[in-house]
């Protein structure tokens, strides 16, 4: 999905040994929306504070969900959305969609341990429609792409891809066979229609591409009800938006599922979400969820979360779920708390998790006091041991939750890092000695470079041990992809101008004070 908060159009109780070959699509002998009907039931009193864990970037070390899962427990959360992507151990002919550093089936039931201890119900996410990069980039699925340039979206009417995600589906529910919820993405399924498959369907089933999106999602639900009898299955409702009430309702979906409806925007359109919330009620869905943002929704590379950004946010979801009670045949079942890692499996890490806690706290207490009241704020400050200050989007104080030294670490990189050299590249005889003219032709007069190279070497050094530092306290937590690339995209073209600057500095006060070259080296 957007996680710009735009509105747009566009997760076994059987042996292990199931196989897709066992569960047929073929048409029911009862009515569906009987046969069906029994696993859409209504939900407790309170809807669940679902916490999204978006794991197609800095996916955490198990180690650290054992400190964040009491944590997220303790600040008020029912269970966890886990978006596995390709942190799932894929077996047979998925393994190769496993990223290098996938969880091993042994951690996955570790993670279920911790889930269960801390009392979080664990709702599995798999992506079976659109934002499927993780499958699609491989070139033994290049076939199944909707458009051949663009490995976002499943061509739903290629042979063997229905065939693709029900097997995605059995190997995760197999390792989940405890899971109540299942989630399915089905968001942003961009380009859809565009494939010389669904052209031709297109041609022979009215032009209608809100049907041909029905059809796979509804498809995919029909095969999970089957495979789970009992299991209540989510989606994400964007696809939905642009759709009649009676398409909708004529695919049966809403005998199979439950809508998410999401927005991360601070302040939302009151006037839009009540004709959705309208819409979906006419479509005959019994219950919903809606979907909020606590990180990863303000900015693709975003590296210090906007708490007040993401604090507007909720409150706006405040308003929606007190106007739910003007559709009186739609239940709140639930709410998501997004935490977007990236905002695509192709794009740039958003903020880090450990990062976004502060957030997160004050998001959940938020939903749990009904706004951020003494209360709220009291109650964050007690279990983070730090005071949130919402004009400065920091907690101030010496916080020991789950993650605070890279917290404390990545906030020091933000605002201190850029801005000491810039405030270094200002000084009188660093601009007049150390140009690039003169760094080109290594020419400058030792004095005035004695003048503030033992400072800029300071710096460096400075920031060399801080780094190294925070890379020991990023490796606690993080596999070494993401240490790696969350240095290359915050760090390292910084420190090398840096070090560069030094280089040169050291490199041109031996010459001393030579005539100029004109072989630069």
């Amino acid at each position: 999905m957007v996680p710009s908060g735009v509105w747009s159009w566009g997760h076994i109780n059987e042996s292990r040994n199931l196989s897709i070959h066992d569960v047929s699509l073929e048409a029911k002998e009862e009515p569906m929306d009987q046969k069906f009907m029994n696993h859409l039931q209504k939900t407790p009193t309170r809807p669940l504070h679902v916490v999204h864990l978006d794991l197609k970037g800095a996916a955490p070390k198990v180690e650290y969900f054992k400190q964040i899962f009491p944590l997220l427990s303790s600040l008020g959360a029912d269970g966890i959305l886990v978006e596995y992507e390709d942190m799932f151990p894929y077996e047979g002919e998925l393994q190769i969609i496993r990223s290098p550093f996938a969880y091993s089936i042994e951690e996955i039931e570790e993670i279920k341990t911790l889930a269960k201890l801390n009392k979080l119900e664990l709702i599995p996410l798999v992506q079976v429609f659109g934002h499927l990069e993780f499958v699609l980039k491989h070139e033994k699925y290049f076939h199944l792409r909707e458009v051949a340039m663009f490995p976002n979206s499943l061509n739903p009417l290629a042979p063997g891809a229905l065939k693709l995600v029900e097997e995605m589906l059995i190997q995760v529910l197999q390792r989940h066979p405890e899971a109540q919820w299942i989630h399915v993405g089905a968001d942003e399924v961009w380009d859809l229609g565009e494939s010389e498959d669904s052209k031709l369907w297109l041609k022979e089933n009215g032009g209608d591409v809100g049907v041909l999106f029905l059809r796979h999602v509804t498809a995919v639900c029909l095969f999970l009800a089957e495979l789970r009898s009992g299991i209540k299955i989510l989606f994400w409702e964007d696809m939905l938006r642009k759709m009649s009430a009676v398409a909708i309702k004529d695919s049966q979906l809403p005998n199979l599922a439950f809508p998410v409806l999401w927005n991360y925007l601070p302040n939302m359109d009151m006037g839009n979400i009540g004709k959705l919330l309208s819409k979906y009620q006419e479509a005959g869905f019994s219950g919903m969820w809606f979907a909020s943002a606590f990180k990863g929704a303000s900015e693709v590379d975003q590296m210090w979360t906007p708490i007040n950004h993401h604090l507007q946010n909720h409150l706006s979801l405040l308003k929606v779920i007190k106007s739910i009670i003007q559709y009186p045949s739609i239940t709140l079942q639930g709410i998501a708390l997004t935490g977007w890692q990236r905002y695509r499996h192709h794009t740039v890490l958003c903020e880090l998790l450990p990062v976004a806690i502060p957030s997160l706290a004050v998001c959940l207490q938020t939903l749990k006091y009904g706004s951020f009241n003494y209360e709220a704020e009291m109650e964050v400050h007690h279990i983070l041991g730090c005071k949130v200050q919402l004009d400065t989007n920091s907690c101030e104080g010496s916080g020991q939750f789950a993650g605070s030294k890279v917290y404390y670490m990545v906030h020091k990189i933000y605002y201190d890092l850029q801005s000491s050299i810039k405030k270094i590249m200002k000084n009188t005889h660093l601009r007049g000695s150390l140009s690039p003219y003169n760094r080109k032709y290594s020419f400058a007069n030792p004095r005035d470079i004695g003048l503030f190279k033992d400072n800029l070497k300071k710096l460096l050094d400075e920031w060399e041990s801080f780094l190294k530092m925070f890379e020991t306290e990023m490796e606690a937590i993080f596999y070494p992809d993401t240490v790696e690339e969350w240095m290359e995209e915050n760090i390292n073209q910084h420190m090398n101008m840096l070090r560069a600057l030094v280089q040169d500095a050291e490199h041109i006060a031996k010459l001393k004070g030579r005539s100029k070259s004109y072989n630069p080296f």
